[in-house]
Parts: C-alpha cells; sequence; structure tokens
C-alpha cells in the first residue's frame, strides 16, 4: 500500500487561469487548495485569513491591500475569504483599476454570495478543487482504500483514517459550520446531518427527513442548502427530458467524499459488504463530478421514472451510465438502461463495474470502471 508522497500532482494548473483573469478556488476543507497555491504559486503575496493579524489587520483597515499591492510580483491570494466578504469591494476596485489578478480561496460559497461576490460579476471565474481523483493519483490509486477512507488527502494517506474521519466529521461539519453562522441551533443541525447522512445517494423524501430529524420541514430545505453552500453535498438534478415514462423531478444528494459519508453513517465500507455497492457509486460520480469541473465535462443528471426503471448518472443528453459493483454484470442488471433507451436516442449506453473485460450486450458497453475513467478522461464520453 502506497505511503504518503510529498505532493500529489493536481489537475489544475493556477498559473495558467490566472492569465487570464481573476478566479475564485473554492473546495471543502483539507481538499489540498493551500497546499496546491503554494506548490503553483510560490512567488505569490498570500494573505490568510485564518491568521488572527492578518485578519484583524485587513479587516479594520482594506486600503491595504492597495499599499501593499504595487510590491506584488504576480497574483494576489487571499486565502479564506469567505472569513471577510466585505473585502472583495476592495479586490472589485484593484481588478477594475489596477488590472490586478487575484485568487480568492474559500471552502463555502454561503457568505460570498451574501457578502459581495455579485459585485465581482464577469471579473473572476470560479475554479472547484476536490478530493483527489483517480487521475491525479495514478499508481497510488486503490479502489478499496478509495472506497472504504474516501479520497480527503490527509485521509487517504493516514494512518489511522477511522479517527481522522471521526475528527473531521465532529469539527468541520458541525462545529465550523455552526461557527460560520450558518445555524445556531447546534443540536437540531447534528440530527439533520446524521439522517440527511443516511438519505446519501438517494432521493431525499424532505418530509421523512423532517420527521426523523426533527425539524420542520422549511427547515430541512435550509440545511440542505447549507449543505450545498458549504461544498458538502452534490446536488444531482432529475433528467425530465424522457417522452414515453413519467420522471420523477427530485435531486438526489451525495456527500462530497465517500469516507465522510460512511463515517457520518457509522459504517465501514469494505469489498463484498452491502455498503460497498452505494460506495461505489458514490465514488464514480466524484469522478465524474472531477471531470467536469477539471476538464469542462458535461452536466450531470440522473433519471427515475415514476415505475421504478432508473439509471444513475446522465451526462448532458448523449451518455448514459449505470453503475454496478458487481464482476459480473446480468441481463437485470441493464433494465434501467434498456428502458431510458426507448425514451430518446443515445450516443453512449454505460455500465461501469467491476466486470475483469469489457464486452457489449445490446447496444450497452460493459465496461470495467479503470477502462471507463480512461475513455472518460480520453474524451470520448463528449457530446
Amino acid at each position: 500500500m502506497p505511503g504518503h508522497p510529498s505532493f500529489v500532482p493536481r489537475a489544475l494548473d493556477l498559473a495558467q487561469a490566472l492569465g487570464k483573469k481573476s478566479h475564485f478556488l473554492l473546495g471543502p476543507r483539507q481538499t489540498g487548495k493551500t497546499s496546491l497555491l503554494r506548490r503553483q504559486l510560490p512567488g505569490a503575496r498570500v494573505y490568510d485569513l485564518l491568521d488572527s493579524a492578518v485578519y484583524l489587520a485587513l479587516s479594520h483597515s482594506p486600503g491595504r491591500l492597495a499599499e501593499e499591492s504595487s510590491a506584488a510580483p504576480g497574483p494576489i491570494v487571499i486565502d479564506e475569504i469567505q472569513r471577510l466578504p466585505g473585502l472583495l469591494n476592495e479586490v472589485h476596485r484593484l481588478i477594475e483599476e489596477r488590472g490586478l489578478r487575484f485568487l480568492l480561496t474559500g471552502s463555502s460559497a454561503r457568505k460570498l454570495r451574501g457578502g459581495g461576490v455579485n459585485l465581482l460579476g464577469g471579473r473572476a471565474r470560479t475554479l472547484r478543487l476536490h478530493p483527489l481523483s483517480w487521475r491525479e493519483l495514478g499508481a497510488e490509486f486503490d479502489l478499496a482504500r478509495a472506497t472504504g477512507r474516501g479520497l480527503v488527502p490527509s485521509i487517504y494517506f493516514s494512518d489511522d483514517p477511522r479517527a481522522d474521519l471521526d475528527a473531521y466529521t465532529g469539527s468541520y461539519l458541525q462545529q465550523e459550520i455552526v461557527a460560520e453562522g450558518a445555524t445556531r441551533n447546534v443540536p437540531a443541525f447534528s440530527r439533520f446531518l446524521k439522517v440527511a447522512a443516511a438519505c446519501h445517494a438517494t432521493i431525499v423524501n424532505h418530509t421523512k427527513v423532517s420527521n426523523d430529524a426533527q425539524v420542520p420541514r422549511t427547515t430541512v430545505h435550509e440545511y440542505f442548502e447549507i449543505l450545498r453552500d458549504t461544498l458538502i453535498v452534490h446536488e444531482v438534478p432529475a433528467w425530465k427530458l424522457g417522452t414515453k415514462r413519467k420522471p420523477l423531478v427530485s435531486s438526489k444528494y451525495y456527500f462530497f467524499d465517500v469516507g465522510v459519508a460512511s463515517a457520518l453513517q457509522g459504517r465501514l465500507v469494505t469489498p463484498g459488504t452491502p455498503e460497498f455497492g452505494p460506495a461505489f457509486e458514490t465514488w464514480l460520480l466524484h469522478e465524474l463530478v472531477c471531470h467536469r469541473d477539471y476538464a469542462g465535462g458535461a452536466t450531470i443528471t440522473h433519471w427515475r421514472s415514476s415505475s421504478g426503471f432508473e439509471v444513475d448518472f446522465v451526462l448532458d443528453d448523449h451518455t448514459a451510465i449505470e453503475v454496478k459493483a458487481s464482476t459480473n454484470v446480468a441481463a437485470q442488471d441493464l433494465r434501467g438502461l434498456r428502458a431510458l433507451a426507448e425514451e430518446r436516442p443515445w450516443k453512449h449506453l454505460v455500465c461501469v463495474s467491476q466486470d475483469p473485460r469489457r464486452r457489449e450486450v445490446d447496444g450497452i458497453m460493459i465496461l470495467p470502471w479503470g477502462e471507463f475513467l480512461a475513455e472518460l478522461w480520453a474524451g470520448r464520453f463528449a457530446a
């Protein structure tokens, strides 16, 4: 099993992005934002808003950015910008008046939206950094490790991943979200978080979540919005363009990391257990999200008919993907893809699995997961 490498090359090229425009770099905590900018932007002036002295200086005198910017030879980095969203007014001014380039990192879009991100409309693009991907890890990737502990860098390479996951879910997902001011009712949010984890990778019944978490239904909607804004869950909307069967229109929610989801559920995921199937599906969504955000890939939706047929992921309107953890995909595993094929023509119908060899059944490609990912990054499943 691999040890901890000094650095895993990431798919994002910050210097290239900043050569064109200022950017926000958003991602959950411990996904490697700070390590990435130190590695790729070694000469940049960095303002770390987790440093109390830096935070206090800029909160009292935002004009210090302008006073010190003449000495900055390259892009200016403001780390954890959501801690001081009012600083965006000064950033806006310096972009307009001096043409400066900024990289603004953060782990939440919630305070930014309320604090002035729209003032930068069109002046800064958004990059997203996710936990490690199959493509980034290369030979260091191990499927059992990825599904068992997740791909947050420090946890993937940890000597004690369970303890680190417990610390992550305890200190970050609860305390930090509460500290951000997103909610004042800590016990209610903690109850909701456990119930939301139980609904991971499913279509959420908000009424049932409300009852189980003992919070009002309107609060459930608010709490899910908090999880989206703090980048803790991915919302996968429903694909609704079918013509023969009535589709369900509700979204599915996936936690951003399979290890975090299993820790919140109190489960240990190992190959061959009932928990492995959902973990395998969650991991594959993570890989699709990385491809979408790093390589300009397709939008991701899911399909489920009111009569019970379903397909895990739909890429734009050209590729449908069913995910099976099986090592021997059977005919009944393809029912959803066959039903979806009757709704409209598709460029690709794919079942991604642990099958050892690729094969084709009635126009459906059954691909080993490694081959699927290699072809995904090579552009085969583009429009």
